[in-house]
């Protein structure tokens, strides 16, 4: 982690024994995917695992992720480049997504 926060790491490559939903675990499996520094929608998520109607179901996803950054739930946002949610508060979303040269809603 300290290598994230010092911005030498970029992407986690360890294994991470995840338990969740088949859904859920879908959802966690694409956010894994998600470049640092870039960042996906909810439907774009819902849409890369096969379901394209699944939007709220992917926020849920989101918010019952039991390792945020590891899996960088913080990179997803909404259509309209609104912030969305995060379970550490917008505030720790808006800074991981700053440290990561991403913005969100027009807002660097």
């Amino acid at each position: 982690m300290t290598a994230y926060f010092e911005g030498t790491l970029r992407h986690f490559t360890m294994p991470i024994d995840l338990h969740g939903t088949p859904f859920q675990l879908r959802v966690w499996n694409a956010l894994r995917a998600i470049p640092y520094g870039e960042t996906r929608t909810y439907s774009e998520i819902a849409e890369i695992i096969g379901n394209r109607r699944a939007i709220r179901a992917v926020g849920a996803a989101n918010g019952a992720n039991p390792v945020p950054i590891l899996i960088p739930c913080h990179r997803v946002i909404g259509k309209d480049g609104s912030w969305g949610g995060y379970a550490g508060g917008l505030d720790m979303k808006k800074a991981l997504l700053k440290r990561e040269g991403a913005c969100a809603g027009g807002v660097e």
